[in-house]
């Protein structure tokens, strides 16, 4: 309705009040409104559940607590977590260790000719582990990573460190991951455990290098027989 003549101050204020006080200006958003009802619904929940629950409140957040740490535990088993979980197992499980590193290259080249990479990688590097072992390179360990391989192995072939890592990554991506073996990476494999095998280990602190014994007791042997030959 609009007024026919001009309207003073006061009834003027009265028609703004009027107008402002109207429902229409006193909505509040569509967030603002969840929010309220999520958090008066939750309010709700936890009034109820502390009254019902022996302990109150303390009770209702320890089982919270509970819940929370269980989806944790089931995350990290079954979630993306699991292979970093997974990843500290042994190298070699119980179906290999009782092979020698030339079994298990043979397993491997048959794994690899049937394509199915994946097997042939896992079963080259615990060749690998078994012929450290029967080289005397590394002391037998049943729960040796393919981790501490690395580490170990590479302590004693320093020019062959990065491999080992590489091969150490590519086993547990595939024994405790989701990854797939490919022809290359058997066959990087295959490459480094013929180069290891071809090598000398380098000493551990405080030992001779391989071979300085039998050839300081050939030099005293030599020594020796000079000497009664002479005397």
């Amino acid at each position: 309705m609009i007024a026919a003549g001009p309207i003073g101050r006061d009834p003027a204020q009265r028609l703004a009040r009027d107008e402002l006080s109207r429902a229409i200006y006193h909505q509040h958003s569509i967030s603002q409104a969840v929010g309220h009802f999520l958090l008066s619904l939750l309010d709700r929940f936890f009034g109820a559940a502390s009254h019902v629950t022996p302990g109150g409140w303390w009770t209702v957040v320890a089982l919270v607590a509970l819940v929370v740490a269980a989806c944790a535990a089931v995350a990290v088993r079954l979630g993306p977590l699991a292979g970093s979980a997974r990843g500290a197992g042994p190298a070699r499980d119980l179906s290999s260790r009782g092979l020698t590193a030339r079994q298990l290259r043979d397993a491997a080249a048959a794994s690899a000719a049937a394509g199915d990479y994946s097997t042939a990688i896992l079963q080259r590097l615990r060749a690998i582990v078994a012929s450290c072992e029967e080289r005397g390179v590394l002391a037998p360990d049943a729960g040796r990573t393919a981790d501490e391989l690395a580490t170990q192995a590479g302590a004693r072939f320093p020019g062959q460190g990065a491999d080992l890592a590489a091969a150490a990554r590519l086993f547990d991506q595939i024994r405790y991951g989701d990854g797939t073996g490919t022809r290359d990476g058997y066959t990087r494999l295959c490459d480094l455990d013929d180069t290891l095998t071809a090598l000398r280990p380098e000493p551990l602190p405080g030992q001779a290098p391989a071979g300085a014994g039998v050839a300081g007791a050939r030099a005293s042997g030599a020594r020796a027989a000079g000497n009664g030959a002479t005397a």
